[in-house]
Order: structure tokens, then sequence, then C-alpha cells
């Protein structure tokens, strides 16, 4: 077991090298992984129940505590990341496909990724998981109405599709988790600390899944929906700052807020893509599932060497009274 968490971290620690290693070979062999495509919704859901089983009753604890703060947040998941995929597909004018594929991750609850660069931030990471915890149990209702509104004009929606699909492949797999993690505490403790390894697989064979279905599509239009994808998620990571910033949050709660509203649970708009749309309105999630595993490290870089005014101040005070 120790050495399959050793072999667990160091996947989790070189996540985005391995999913653009796969979505590189699923674009140059499609053949190899279109057999996956089919089992894009249970992966999702295993990632999911994986979720369920780390989540306890002081995820949610912050709510109550801090209520204002996990509004923040909240709030700005589902304002901001969706605003922003439907100005950039009317701006753009983006094909009818595309722009429902950058909506569709537009409206996906936080990815869990973002509680671990929030983490390497050094940001709020109470915060952080109570808003990913909150915004993807809010999902099954907020993500289909979302898409309703923002994405109907592109193409036709079925509201009641989307709840049952999200609700089959997030909601139940969520709650079986935690319903198992009551009744097997022990096993599930044991089970956690390889539970990033099964997440990181799944996610990269949803990546290789969408790739390889859609590989003369991207082969067309793959950079223009890169070049959208990354303007998304960066503007997402700065106006989610920005709006921490409006409500005068700290700088811990700021980073917390920036980096739940720039990553998404991109998985989810991958496997709702393919159940209910085309295989060309999954590739902006697989794309994102690629940058934001490239950018967040980036940003939590930089997150983690800046230090809070008041801090600064602080500290700049006890050096003049030495």
């Amino acid at each position: 077991m120790k050495t399959l968490e050793r072999f667990s971290n160091f996947v989790g620690k070189t996540f985005a090298i391995w999913v653009l290693l796969f979505a590189v070979l699923a674009f140059l062999s499609p053949a190899t992984f279109t057999w996956i495509a089919p089992h894009i919704s249970l992966l999702l859901g295993i990632i999911m129940f994986g979720m369920g089983l780390t989540l306890s009753g002081n995820d949610f604890k912050e709510v109550l505590k801090r209520p204002k703060d996990v509004a923040i947040g909240v709030v700005g998941q589902f304002i901001i990341m969706p605003l922003l995929a439907f100005l950039l597909a009317k701006g753009l004018q983006l094909s009818p496909e595309v722009a429902v594929g950058v909506i569709l991750v537009g409206c996906c609850p936080g990815g869990t990724a973002s509680n671990v660069m929030t983490f390497l931030s050094k940001g709020d990471v109470a915060l952080s998981v109570t808003i990913t915890s909150v915004t993807t149990i809010l999902a099954p209702l907020v993500t289909p109405a979302l898409i309703l509104l923002l994405a109907s004009e592109w193409i036709p929606v079925d509201p009641g599709g989307l709840f049952l699909s999200i609700v089959k492949i997030v909601l139940f797999p969520i709650v079986l988790g935690v319903v198992v993690k009551k009744l097997f505490n022990r096993q599930a403790q044991a089970s956690v600390k390889v539970l990033p390894l099964v997440s990181i697989i799944a996610i990269v064979a949803i990546v290789t899944a969408v790739v390889s279905v859609s590989q003369k599509s991207i082969a067309q239009t793959g950079l223009i929906i890169f070049a959208v994808v990354v303007l998304h998620n960066c503007l997402g990571y700065l106006l989610g700052y920005t709006f921490g910033k409006l409500f005068k949050m700290d700088l811990s709660k700021k980073k917390a807020v920036a980096i739940e509203v720039g990553m998404q649970n991109s998985g989810l708009g991958a496997a709702i893509a393919a159940a209910h749309f085309s295989p060309l309105a999954a590739v902006p999630s697989a794309i994102f599932s690629v940058w934001h595993n490239i950018s967040g490290p980036i940003l939590a870089t930089i997150f983690s060497r800046m230090k809070d005014e008041k801090d600064t101040t602080e500290n700049k005070g006890k050096t003049l009274s030495v």
C-alpha cells in the first residue's frame, strides 16, 4: 500500500504531463482510444464517488461559520465563468457546437483540483473545499438552468435531461461515497490515500476519449478552441480574484476564490456534451482539463509568493520598532 501511495503522489505531482501526453497519443492514434468514449459518464462517476469518500460534515460547517465568504465563492463560480463563456462565444463568433462546449465548461461547478492548488497557493483551503462541495451539490439545478439560459441561442437544450444526467453522474456517486464512508470508515480512510491515482487515471481516460472521437474536428479548430479555453481560464482567475477584492476579502480568501472560479469540473462538461450534444462540444472541456492543470500550478507558484498587505505593514512596523 505504501508503494502504491508513493506512486499515487508521484503521478499527482506530474498530472499535467500525463494528461498532455495521452491527449497527444489520442490525437495521433485515435482508434486506440475511441473505445473509452461510451464510458465517460462512468469514469466521472468514479471521480465523484471518490469525492464523496473524502467529504465530511466539517466541509459544510464553513457555510454556517462564514456564510458570506462561501456565498461570494459560489456566486462568483456560477456568474463569472458562465458569463465569460457566453461573451467569448458571442464576441469571437464561435460555431454553434464550439460555443455550446465553451458555455458547458463555464457552467460547471468547481473542480476538485482547485483544493490542491489553493493549498499550494497558501490560500484558504477550508473555504476552497467548501465552495467546491457546495457548487457540486448545487450543480444538478444550477448548471442545467445556466446552460438553458446561455446556450439555447445556438442549440436546443433539454434542462430536464441535463438535470437527470448530473444527478446520476455527480450527485448519486457523491452520496454513495458518503454512505460507504459512514458504513466502512476504516476501509474508506485507507482507500483515500490512493484516490488521487484513481481520479487521475479517470480524468486522463476522459480526455483521451474526447480527443480520439473528435480528432478530425480538433485538427480543424483545435487552435481556436485552445485560445478560447486559455482566455476563459485566465480571465476566470483574474475576475475571481477581483471579485474577492471587491468584497474586501483577505489575501488567502482571494486566492481561494480566484482558483475556485478559474478551475472547472471539466470532466462534467465532457460527460454532458457526450451525452446530450456532440463530440465537438466536448472538446473545450477536454482542452480545459489539460490547460487548467498547467495554469493552476503556475498560478499557485505566483500566489504562494504573494504576501498580504497587512502582514507586510506589520513586518515594517516591527523593523522600525527594533
